[in-house]
């Protein structure tokens, strides 16, 4: 069996808001930088960053 879609980055303004998920966590300091890092994460590992609307996304392979 192959896994289709799985989460391969996580970043985060609230470090309480995720962990122990095994999937690496980027931590930001501000919403703009956020952003950045997301956009930067998803070009390079090929994947689609989804709003948790929470201070965090997720960056999903689909």
């Amino acid at each position: 069996m192959e896994l289709e879609k799985y989460i391969v980055a996580i970043v985060t303004l609230d470090a309480g808001k995720v962990g122990g998920c095994g999937a690496p966590i980027f931590y930001a300091s501000t919403k703009e930088e956020q952003d950045k890092v997301a956009t930067y994460l998803s070009r390079v590992m090929e994947g689609i960053v989804h709003d948790l609307e929470n201070g965090t996304y997720v960056i999903v392979k689909h």
